[in-house]
């Protein structure tokens, strides 16, 4: 059955003024400037056009260079937004979605998730979109790499606004991409998040170690020591102040050792002292939590009732690898005891492994918080950061095993979000720990 030209018009001239609409609405800038100058044009000739649009260009350079960010907030990501939804999003909306199987066909009609949103910042895209009804986050997380090779980054992120609502994330640069000095020593003894480094927008990246448990997982050479080190040095003013302790166990005796002198005496290389100092954490945890029975829920950091963090460089060596079959399970117990009970009374635990297998390290699941540096297999990030970590972008597989491109790189999913975010802690040299030691190592 044809239908009639008349319908066909009123269909077409439907479409382009609701289209129209559409993009008034969604970019008034952008459709009003141009507007106004050709009207202008029109009523009183280029001449007067030119010059309004000459003095509007020169305001906005004058703005430029007299304060930058406000620019970018207000002009600056907002023009570049719409000119990624026209030249690149919208573009190549329809192919990309046809051949990464997003868009269905039925009964010879096609059905396109809906394209709501574009925003910019410093670093990345971000894609408001509208998924098909019936579809799932796995349809979308399971073509990351379509998505990204398809709009021309090198990488896509995928994040659940609300019910049929997603996040599409496409960076377009690497601020992470250098490596980062040690950030200098707190001025004022805090426990609170330490700084250890910086997030992928941009923003600093704040470490929760009180009241919490953090395993950190990565490959030798990947830079699982940064982020032990950064945690001492932000510490280090609320050692001295007596409101913290940090046990070290060291079984490489590689790590920790080079700044031994400020751990007060709380250090163990040997397996057989490391199980000595943990039995001894599981007995100040066990008598602060006879004491705050019935008292207090939650630990708050005094000199008499420090918080104390035990670090365990490679747990693993003193876990699964350990040949002494006395002292395997009772590290494993202790460790285990800790784990379950101690954030409560103000007693945490920082292990560091390079190889999360559950055989290896049977008590992962106790550790609210995760860290995945750079690691050798992909199913191992889901091993470290939880199920259906990776396929929301969390590739820790293809950090770069170049050190100045990738040691300190890490994806952390935290027990208060369990979207993983990409970061990258400071490097800590060696010069930086003997200036520590001989700043702090008496006086801790």
């Amino acid at each position: 059955m044809r239908t009639p030209a008349l319908v066909t018009l009123v269909i077409y001239g439907w479409r382009f003024v609701v289209a129209l609409v559409r993009t008034i609405w969604r970019h008034p800038v952008a459709t009003s400037a141009p507007t106004a100058l050709g009207f202008i044009w029109y009523q009183y000739g280029w001449p007067l056009a030119a010059s309004l649009f000459g003095v509007v260009v020169l305001s906005l350079l004058f703005w430029v260079f007299i304060d930058r960010p406000s620019f970018a907030r207000l002009v600056g990501w907002r023009l570049l937004a719409w000119w990624r939804l026209m030249s690149v999003y919208r573009r190549h909306w329809q192919s990309v979605m046809d051949v990464s199987g997003l868009g269905k066909r039925v009964h010879g009609r096609s059905y396109l998730p809906r394209l709501a949103r574009v925003q910019c910042d410093g670093w990345a895209d971000r894609i408001t979109v509208h998924m098909l009804r019936g579809q799932a986050v796995k349809d979308w997380s399971d073509r990351i790499d379509n998505l990204a090779h398809g709009f021309g980054t090198t990488s896509c992120r995928v994040a659940l606004i609300k019910g049929g609502r997603l996040l599409l994330i496409f960076p377009r640069r690497d601020p992470l991409a250098s490596p980062i000095p040690a950030l200098p020593v707190p001025d004022e003894p805090t426990i609170g998040p330490v700084e250890i480094g910086k997030q992928e927008d941009g923003q600093p990246l704040r470490l929760k170690v009180h009241g919490t448990h953090i395993l950190i997982a990565g490959a030798t050479g990947a830079g699982k020591g940064s982020f032990l080190w950064d945690t001492i040095r932000g510490l280090l003013p609320a050692m001295r102040a007596g409101l913290v302790e940090i046990w070290a166990l060291d079984p490489k005796l590689m790590e920790l050792s080079f700044g031994r002198a400020l751990f007060q005496g709380r250090y163990a290389a040997d397996p057989a002292d490391c199980a000595d100092l943990l039995d001894e954490a599981v007995s100040v945890m066990q008598k602060r939590a006879a004491r705050f029975a019935g008292l207090q829920r939650s630990h708050v950091p005094t000199i008499e009732d420090p918080f104390v963090l035990v670090l365990v460089d490679e747990v693993a060596f003193l876990t699964a690898y350990q040949p002494d079959r006395q002292l395997r399970p009772r590290i494993s117990a202790a460790l285990a005891t800790l784990t379950t009970q101690g954030r409560a009374v103000g007693v945490g635990v920082m292990a560091a492994l390079q190889d999360p297998r559950k055989e290896v390290m049977n008590i992962r699941n106790l550790f609210p918080d995760k860290i995945a540096l750079r690691l050798d297999e992909s199913e191992q990030v889901d091993m470290v950061l939880g199920d259906g970590a990776r396929d929301r972008g969390a590739l820790a597989d293809r950090i770069s095993p170049v050190p100045e491109l990738g040691a300190g790189v890490a994806y952390m999913r935290l027990e208060t979000s369990p979207e993983p975010i990409r970061v990258r802690a400071a490097y800590v040299s060696d010069a930086d720990i003997r200036a520590m030691v001989a700043q702090f190592g008496e006086a801790a």
